[in-house]
């Protein structure tokens, strides 16, 4: 009997994921369809000015879209070399019982909600940037920046050490029978051999610092400048669709479907982000 109900159970499981990426996409394609009968696709995409919700109003999403892509920048920036070294020296240098310890608590990081850190950067991260750089404000791209990038640290260091992990002992030990040293072997034999999962992981770290909501809405600001001052402050697309979702726009007005517009903007974003991803991993995976 088993035999037969589980895998209907498991087969409804699954139709209940594709039908809610399904039914996630029709209501952006929809929305966002009925945005661009008013407002001219071109304007959208190419336009310098987002001013949406005060007229003259104006919908060109670039400075929300080089608001987003500045925060993601500086946030891979931080994360991806302090996630590889950490990778590296788990993989290479830790001992067993090291590893264990420091690899969990590694991983809490991911575990800490969004908007602590939103605080975080607010109360700590900002007033170390002011000291630094008289003059800077309070929202700011560099600080957001940074605790995002802080933020996805544990996923480029869990990828990347679990592809380090995956390369085979006997690559090391050819290695250091012809007298390479450890840090040549983690460099040159671990890394190169690794690689398809470290590129893989530092995409979808960047994939997953543009879909970042709460930490750009409290440190970043909401001004939509198209900028690349990282000291100025600036407005995301994610910080938009928080501040368009509060309940003062009319449901179904053109301010209420902009929100759309760029949900399916950023949709399509990382959804190209795991192709990518996807296709690099493929293209230069090793196989032993």
């Amino acid at each position: 009997m088993m035999n037969k109900v589980m895998p209907v159970l498991l087969f409804l499981c699954a139709i209940v994921s594709v039908l809610t990426t399904i039914g996630i996409v029709v209501t952006l394609a929809t929305e966002t369809y009925q945005f661009f009968k008013t407002i001219p696709i071109f304007d959208f995409l190419f336009g310098t000015k987002w001013s949406p919700l005060i007229p003259p109003t104006s919908f060109g999403i670039l400075p929300l879209l080089g608001g987003t892509m500045l925060i993601t920048v500086i946030a891979c920036l931080v994360a991806v070399p302090i996630g590889l070294a950490s990778a590296i020296y788990l993989s290479e240098y830790a001992p067993k019982s090291v590893r264990k310890v420091i690899k969990p608590i590694l991983e809490v990081l991911a575990g800490v909600p969004t908007i602590v850190y939103g605080y975080f950067a607010l109360s700590v991260v900002t007033p170390i940037i002011q000291t630094v750089f008289n003059g800077t404000g309070i929202f700011n791209a560099l600080s957001a920046g940074i605790v995002v990038g802080i933020m996805i640290i544990p996923m480029v260091s869990s990828l990347s050490e679990d592809a380090m992990s995956a390369v085979p002992r006997t690559l090391r030990d050819g290695a250091y029978a012809l007298g390479a040293t450890r840090f040549e072997v983690a460099l040159k034999i671990v890394v190169p051999a690794a690689f398809s999962g470290i590129v893989a992981s530092a995409v979808l770290a960047f994939s997953r610092a543009i879909g970042e909501t709460m930490i750009v809405t409290l440190a970043a600001g909401s001004t939509p400048n198209l900028t690349a001052n990282p000291l100025e402050s600036i407005q995301t697309m994610t910080a938009y669709i928080v501040q368009v979702s509060l309940g003062d726009t009319p449901h179904g007005s053109v301010e209420y479907g902009s929100i759309f517009a760029v949900g399916m903007t950023l949709f399509v974003i990382t959804f190209l982000l795991n192709i990518l991803a996807q296709y690099i991993a493929r293209r230069f995976r090793e196989e032993y």
